[in-house]
């Protein structure tokens, strides 16, 4: 790629961020905005106000060397100083002063990417800096999109269905055979520093779902009283089911007989060919040993969708080494819900393997932790401090993740109580010869 090439990809990667950071803060008044709609989130107008003051500390000053734009808001948008439930009270930015920020902002930050080489300091090799700003910018969009699942009222936004699935008669799981693969990347130019570098690891042979865990499948564990019954779930399981009361997906209701769900405030029933969306990994654990299974760990996920044993090498994507489209996966809030199981036939992976990418996050059952020869960088308040804590890997991004930040070497984590993202699960299991 060219120097002009990659100052227009990021410009357009730039472009994209920022006008959807737009659709959903422009979905709402000023009062929903200030609002916190839970305490596990921010009021939306943070969020917004946190993506220029992380833009201005990296590409005004930091690679720009520009002459800061608002040093006296940093420590109110600084994610370590204030936990969420207490940003609310905090002397935020109101909407108007937010909006003329983050514009300003921008308007630095193209300044910025005319004039500045993007090679000769690793920072900015390649435009990194500029891609993990982008990066950054999509991932508080879908926790504002997530906000916006959280928040009551009529529903602000809209888009259209996603394609139906493909009508073939799919196997229920795929086999993947044992042996060594490329886990992570030192190529890939945008990867953050948890996901390198590329090193081997041997995974012993194993067999894991074709398609994420579905509404219906999931149905079929509450009515078989999966959610009272102790044998299926963990003890640390079971005592978050007790103390949170668990009983089904969080914005599921009974309705008589049936099921019903919020979703960007249209109470619908339940799609019961959709992935299952919005349980813990808790729940996914407890669903995986009711169905005599249990959850892929990071190094199977990422083999069934990354590796080709036709080449031996693995893949940027499940599909091949081109970047996402419409045809291959649902990303990018271009549809409000997953599509059903066995949609994107184009998205599979070398196995066979649907959905790895988009529709919901995977759950797996793997802890968060470094690769070998992991390094920091650009700081350790990005991956590093969270190293050891209590977190469970996600894999493969959901309906609301923008495909910079999806490759198949793209980790996520989060506490294993989480239920507000928009994450489900599918199943694996050990390959026995006998």
């Amino acid at each position: 790629m060219t120097a002009i090439d990659l100052r227009f990809a990021i410009a357009e990667a730039l472009e994209r961020s920022r006008d959807r950071s737009t659709r959903l803060t422009d979905a709402v008044d000023d009062n929903d905005l200030v609002r916190q709609h839970s305490k596990l989130m921010s009021p939306l107008v943070w969020d917004l106000a946190h993506i220029g003051n992380q833009e201005e500390l990296w590409l005004v000053r930091d690679v720009g060397g520009r002459d800061p734009v608002r040093q006296d808001i940093d420590e109110l948008y600084d994610a370590f100083q204030h936990p969420r439930a207490e940003r609310p009270a905090l002397p935020l930015l109101n909407p108007t002063e937010a909006r003329a920020y983050v514009r300003e902002v921008r308007d630095k930050v193209f300044d910025v990417l005319d004039r500045t080489p993007l090679e000769g300091r690793k920072l900015v090799e390649n435009g990194f800096a500029f891609g993990m700003i982008v990066q950054h910018e999509q991932q508080h969009d879908e926790t504002m999109l997530a906000t916006h699942q959280l928040r009551t009222g009529a529903p602000v936004l809209h888009a259209p269905e996603p394609p139906a699935a493909s009508g073939e008669r799919l196997p229920a799981e795929v086999f993947v055979a044992g042996g060594p693969f490329e886990m992570g990347t030192s190529l890939e130019p945008w990867a953050l520093d948890n996901e390198r570098p590329a090193h081997q690891v041997q995974v012993d042979s194993f067999w894991i779902d074709t398609v994420p865990v579905s509404n219906g499948q999931y149905l079929a564990f509450i009515d078989a009283g999966g959610y009272d019954d102790q044998r299926w779930w963990s003890e640390r399981g079971w005592a978050y089911r007790n103390e949170a009361n668990l009983t089904a997906p969080r914005f599921w209701r009974r309705d008589g007989d049936g099921w019903l769900r919020t979703r960007f405030g249209v109470v619908e029933p339940i799609p019961l060919d959709e992935p299952v969306v919005h349980v813990c990994f808790w729940e996914a654990q407890a669903y995986a040993a009711w169905a005599g299974k249990r959850l892929p760990t990071e190094p199977e996920w990422e083999k069934a969708a990354r590796y080709d044993p036709e080449t031996g090498r693995s893949r940027r994507y499940p599909w091949g080494d081109e970047d996402p489209t419409p045809e291959h996966a649902n990303l990018g809030q271009r549809h409000l819900r997953p599509a059903p199981v066995g949609a994107y036939p184009l998205g599979q992976s070398a196995y066979g393997v649907r959905q790895l990418v988009g529709d919901v996050w995977e759950w797996l059952d793997s802890d968060f932790r470094p690769y070998p020869g992991f390094k920091a960088f650009p700081y350790k308040e990005y991956s590093e401090v969270f190293f050891g804590g209590d977190y469970k890997m996600l894999r493969g991004g959901s309906f609301g993740t923008d495909k910079a930040a999806v490759r198949g070497t793209f980790r996520n984590w989060d506490h294993p109580i989480r239920r507000q993202i928009f994450a489900g699960f599918r199943c694996a299991r050990d390959h026995r010869p006998d």
